[in-house]
């Protein structure tokens, strides 16, 4: 198969052209793999996904990952790769062989950390015992199960296709199938959910002793069915509610919040994740992907892939639909927007390491945000407040120019 190198001139944002310092040292590498397909488009799902044919063109779409990759491996500079993220869309719905090709030929091109941590989200829909200990013996260490909700009446309002009950053998069969690191995936806030609700979900995910919970809150996004016909939500109040009194019962259980929405057993946060919120660089491939390398030079370069999977599979098209190279007046705003959702934040260090410029470049919009009490007064590092978690874009405001 072949491509154009490019699909459109790269776009520089602000002064991307001033200098920069170049980096002293590249940040740790990752790679995202997105499979579009779905059984069936949920109404609440803005991600690129696409219900699937009877037939998915597998062998194809492995072909084309591995000629997307091909034209990013110039960015690779000696890197290895730390970790994996296969997302969509319902990945689990490819065959282990047709997974374990797509692996092979990733390795043949970039090395793998000895450690590399590779996670694979699946639908309790889509599982199946045989298939997930296949998964497990290609080197696939971590899966991520799409729960949402226990509850039939709620899972029938996100127009999910798994029931209560193959929620909670999905987590049993994970469990057989070899993978003693897994998330699951759960929502709060959903049409007409009371505290009880929201708590008896989150108490039933927890007796699963998942290593990590994703525990967010449904939120209307543009170019769905819910924002075109908005289901009823609960009251402030109540989600409020939800919120502390859903931490405090994953706190009692032992899982530590170390991101926004991300609680963890000691020891098991999200590696890929935590690469993102740390401004690492992850190469992105498949219909819709998006990705961010760092080039020593100091040049910071954001790229998205081709999104309709019939465009991606097709020969005359590119797989890059574009890139834009991060100027200087966007670094505060790109570092922080994904460092400051770490509970934690991250060392003030990183900033420069990561970045190519000063920590005084960060000076005025610090000030004025621990002024307000949302960042705290700590040089060592960048981290929010109480109050500037609960109020991320308010903060995030402080660095815009």
């Amino acid at each position: 198969m072949t491509r154009e190198s490019s699909a459109s001139p790269l776009i520089f944002g602000g002064d991307a052209l001033s200098p920069r310092a170049a980096l002293p040292v590249l940040p740790p590498l990752a790679l995202y793999i997105h499979i579009p397909w779905c059984v069936r488009k949920c109404p609440y799902c803005d991600f690129n996904s696409h219900t699937a044919s009877p037939v998915l063109p597998e062998e194809e779409y492995v072909d084309a990952l591995l000629a997307d990759l091909d034209q990013d491996l110039h960015a690779v500079y000696g890197r290895e790769l730390s970790s994996i993220f296969f997302g969509g869309g319902t990945p689990s719905l490819f065959s282990a062989d047709s997974l374990g090709r797509l692996l092979k030929g990733v390795e043949q091109r970039i090395p793998f950390a000895s450690d590399i941590e590779i996670t694979l989200e699946a639908n309790p829909g889509t599982f199946e015992q045989d298939k997930f200990v296949a998964y497990r013996k290609l080197g696939i260490n971590r899966l991520s199960i799409g729960i949402q909700s226990f509850q039939q009446e709620k899972l029938e309002a996100l127009g999910r296709i798994h029931n209560g009950d193959e929620a909670v053998r999905a987590a049993g069969m994970a469990r057989q199938a070899g993978f003693d690191n897994f998330n699951l995936d759960l929502m709060h806030g959903l049409p007409n959910q009371s505290l009880d609700d929201a708590l008896a979900d989150l108490r039933t995910a927890i007796a699963l002793k998942p290593t990590h919970l994703s525990w967010y809150q449904l939120t209307l996004e543009p170019n769905t069915v819910f924002w075109n016909q908005p289901p009823t939500l609960p009251e402030d109040d109540t989600l409020w509610d939800i919120q502390e009194a859903g931490q405090a019962l994953l706190a009692e259980h032992g899982y530590v919040q170390y991101e926004v929405s991300a609680y963890a057993l000691p020891g098991r946060p999200a590696r890929h994740n935590l690469n993102y919120w740390s401004f690492g660089d992850f190469i992105g491939i498949g219909a819709g992907a998006h990705g961010k390398l760092s080039h020593p030079d100091g040049r910071i370069i954001r790229t998205w892939k081709t999104r309709l999977p019939k465009d991606y599979l097709n020969p005359a098209k590119s797989f890059k639909a574009g890139e834009k190279a991060l100027g200087n007046d966007e670094m505060p705003f790109e570092f922080l927007m994904n460092a400051l959702r770490l509970t934690e934040g991250v060392e003030s260090r990183l900033y420069p390491e990561r970045t190519g410029m000063t920590l005084e470049s960060l000076a005025e919009g610090r000030r004025e945000a621990e002024q307000s009490g949302l960042l705290q007064v700590e040089p060592s590092r960048l981290v929010a407040t109480e109050r500037g978690q609960l109020f991320l874009n308010d903060l995030l405001q402080k660095f815009l120019t």
